[in-house]
């Protein structure tokens, strides 16, 4: 990967994709993609004056919430391509931030929006937008990669979802926060589905809900359901704490 660059309210970063990031058809993994997202936020968040280090002084720190993203033509391995992201201000309790992921021509392979708060990391409360409103202003007018928000997701009402099993957070799903970080979700939902549907579909939209942190030691839950949406096949995968939904994420193949 390249380093962080500026373009006009932009920020991107030229990266070949590995093969560690792809699955056994050369495709980028959902869950490589959110890894992405999630370091060049970090950066352009840095190098705006509201990043990790600015938070930290005051006890605070960003939190990924919701997130959407599409797959319009997923790069493979060794493919070069450019990620882009941008500050799109305040909404509500949300801050929102988007991303797409470029070919060499301009064609936008992933597109991406996403919804953060920040919380206070010695009570985990949310900060609500105004106490940070001297860090976060936002200058000029931006663009969408998606236009509508990332939506709230759960499991259909009324519907019965089969247990696929559980998982233990380990060291492996820890993050600098101490918590699960949000892409080991994914890596979660994605190995709760049966490895002929992931292996064979290739995925076109997820929308996930991080509902609430989970910790080391922690037992979750995966719970799934597959139903069929506008006629396409949908899976639904939720991950429950003593009976609390922790996240639940939509997968459109």
């Amino acid at each position: 990967m390249s380093e962080v660059r500026r373009e006009g309210y932009k920020f991107c970063q030229d990266i070949c994709v590995p093969c560690y990031d792809t699955d056994a058809s050369f495709y980028l993994k959902p869950a490589a993609f959110m890894d992405m997202a999630q370091e060049i936020a970090y950066w352009a968040a840095q190098m705006l004056g509201f990043g990790y280090d600015d938070l930290h002084v005051h006890h605070t720190a960003w939190v990924l919430s919701r997130m959407h993203f599409h797959f319009a033509d997923p790069p493979q391995w060794r493919d070069n391509v450019t990620l882009y992201t941008w500050h799109k201000g305040p909404s509500g309790l949300f801050y929102l931030r988007d991303f797409y992921l470029q070919d060499a021509g301009g064609n936008r392979l992933v597109t991406c929006t996403s919804s953060w708060v920040v919380i206070d990391e010695q009570t985990r409360r949310l900060v609500r937008p105004e106490e940070m409103a001297h860090l976060l202003s936002l200058e000029e007018e931006v663009d969408d990669a998606i236009g509508e928000p990332a939506p709230k997701v759960a499991m259909p009402r009324g519907a019965e979802p089969e247990l696929a099993g559980e998982h233990v957070v380990t060291y492996s799903d820890v993050d600098i926060l101490g918590h699960s970080n949000n892409a080991r979700y994914m890596v979660w939902a994605m190995d709760a589905l049966d490895y002929g549907v992931v292996s064979t579909r290739r995925v076109k939209d997820v929308y996930i809900n991080f509902n609430k942190e989970t910790t080391p030691g922690t037992v979750v839950q995966l719970f799934r359901l597959q139903a069929e949406e506008d006629g396409n096949p949908v899976h639904y995968v939720e991950g429950r704490v003593d009976g609390k939904a922790v996240f639940c994420v939509k997968m459109v193949f």
